[in-house]
């Protein structure tokens, strides 16, 4: 599984140029399955995402976690993130959930996540993409602060 996250102070995604979801300050996570990836990873990255603390604090320090800052999260799927371009020109995807196996495992992960944010009297604050779909994602990032989650390392 790969995870990037970035700290925004907006976001919007723009699905088949119909559907638009937005999200004010918080999280966006562009998340690719891996073949084998599994359901108990899911578990632990969103409960690492839902408790980090990289939003400034009144000392302008990383002290602050979505809950503080009453915080939300747009999750958009992103297979690109196994890309594997060590030969030629064109990319390959092998290292990539099959769409079937990745869908299943995406949406565990945003029921996961939207638990988990339920539970810090977040509800509601979820906004996705959807799975396969052509989109337009617009953020702003703030800081800016990207961090990668990598399962394969």
């Amino acid at each position: 599984m790969r995870i990037v996250l970035q700290r925004v102070s907006q976001a919007s995604v723009l699905i088949n140029g119909e559907i638009e979801r937005k999200i004010n300050r918080g999280f966006v996570l562009l998340v690719g399955i891996a073949s084998e990836d599994d359901e108990q990873l899911l578990d632990f990255y969103a409960k690492k995402i839902c408790n980090l603390r990289i939003f400034a604090d009144e000392n302008d320090k990383m002290n602050l976690s979505l809950q503080d800052i009453d915080g939300e999260i747009l999750i958009i799927s992103q297979f690109t993130l196994f890309a594997n371009t060590k030969k030629g020109n064109r990319p390959s995807f092998n290292e990539a959930a099959s769409p079937q196996i990745a869908q299943k495992l995406y949406q565990k992960f945003i029921e996961i996540i939207d638990n988990y944010l339920t539970s810090l009297t977040l509800h509601s604050k979820l906004k996705t993409g959807e799975f396969g779909a052509n989109m337009q994602l617009s953020l702003t990032n703030d800081g800016p602060v990207t961090i990668l989650y990598d399962s394969t390392k």
